[in-house]
């Protein structure tokens, strides 16, 4: 990539270009599509627009080289990454984000379900910033070292994360395979201070795990919706129903989403024919994703899911709720309505932009409410049995009720 554009540059490049939770190792995109192109218009009233900016970069660049006491260590390149960063990060869009090349590769690379980290998917609140484990693999360096789920992350190699991005901090905690990071957590109600060295390894994600429970029905949990996920849920699913599956429980909890096109290719699998979700544009532009008729789900279903279910979990659970194939069982989720999309810039960057919100087959946008469940069900600890899981129990119950 070239790493000095002049401001011009820059700024015609910036002002034209509208062009689209943090898996650790990967991301979580909570409902993303890949695209690739730019919009213009206006082109005068950019060209107004452009020439002042340049002139406000000049004098910020003329104070900079002539008064910034360590002028010696600028380096050219992080200025110009900074600039496009930071003109991102001003839309104020959480969701929103521009990938440097590193980045960049990285989130190709996650996409995939293969990534080189530590093995937690770990979530932002949008309004604290605090970031939390919600999913720790197995088999993972990060299981091994003894991180847990709902551990808040404090410190990552003796740094506060306090306050920043969920994925500059992702940056920080990903590296050379081989390598190690420190990270401290606030464990328990006390807030307990825990410091964890993890080993960085290659991660590939079994994004579905499944079983046979009693009463012959089939359990299936998807962690998140890669590119390789509906492989993973075609075999498990294909492996049920040799086994005699009489019922289903789809697992969605702390599943923060994924690819858009991979949820509605599973729920093609579940649903009648018609709609599987619509987005809609800022022009009012509809798209519609639509099931066909060749398969359908047609024995008893429940989904669980919890407050980390965002986005494509949303979707799924909402189809599922929208179509009365069966009751969504656990607590209210998320809330994530809306779609980003990735666009190539062309030069090894990216940027992921929100783009669209997105309807269930109903016409609901859940964005900032979530899906309210037909059977609430709040996790309860069983401190006699750390294994026991109530919501479980109350998804199986649910899809026993319609037998």
């Amino acid at each position: 990539m070239e790493e000095h554009h002049s401001n011009k540059q820059f700024w015609q490049g910036a002002l034209a270009g509208a062009l689209v939770m943090f898996l650790v190792g990967a991301a979580v995109f909570f409902g993303m599509r890949l695209g690739s192109g730019s919009a213009g218009g206006g082109e005068k009233e950019k060209t107004e627009v452009t020439a002042a900016n340049d002139q406000k970069l000049e004098n910020l660049k003329r104070l900079v080289d002539a008064k910034f006491l360590y002028a010696d260590e600028i380096e050219e390149g992080a200025m110009q990454e900074g600039l496009y960063k930071g003109y991102i990060e001003a839309l104020n869009d959480p969701y929103s984000v521009y990938y440097d090349e590193e980045q960049t590769q990285k989130l190709m690379e996650s996409t995939q379900g293969e990534y080189s980290g530590i093995g937690v998917v770990m979530s932002q609140n949008i309004e604290t910033k605090t970031i939390t484990a919600v999913q720790v693999y197995s088999n993972s360096p990060a299981k091994e070292a003894g991180v847990e789920e709902n551990d808040i992350l404090y410190l990552v190699n003796g740094e506060k994360v306090a306050g920043r991005d969920l994925a500059d901090v992702v940056q920080d905690i990903r590296g050379e395979e081989g390598t190690t990071v420190e990270i401290t957590v606030l464990r328990g109600e006390e807030l307990k201070e825990v410091t964890l060295e993890v080993e960085r390894r290659k991660i590939e994600v079994d994004t579905v795990a499944y079983e046979m429970k009693d009463d012959q029905i089939g359990y299936i949990r998807i962690t998140e919706f890669d590119l390789v996920t509906y492989a993973q849920f075609t075999a498990a699913f294909e492996e049920l129903e040799k086994e005699g599956m009489k019922g289903l429980v789809v697992d969605l909890r702390a599943n923060p989403g994924g690819n858009v096109d991979t949820v509605c290719q599973i729920l093609d699998l579940i649903l009648p024919e018609g709609t599987i979700v619509s987005t809609k544009d800022r022009s009012g532009k509809e798209t519609v994703m639509e099931s066909d008729e060749e398969h359908q789900f047609t024995k008893p279903i429940a989904v669980l899911v919890d407050g980390n279910s965002a986005s494509a979990s949303e979707i799924f659970a909402g189809a599922v709720q929208d179509y009365g194939l069966g009751p969504v069982v656990g607590t209210t989720t998320y809330g994530k309505g809306i779609v980003q999309t990735v666009y190539d810039l062309k030069d090894g960057t990216s940027l992921k932009i929100t783009t669209s919100e997105y309807f269930t087959p109903n016409g609901r946008n859940i964005h900032g409410k979530g899906i309210e469940p037909d059977v609430e069900a709040e996790y309860q600890r069983d401190e006699n049995d750390p294994q026991a899981d109530n919501q479980l129990e109350a998804a199986l119950k649910a899809v026993r009720d319609q037998f």
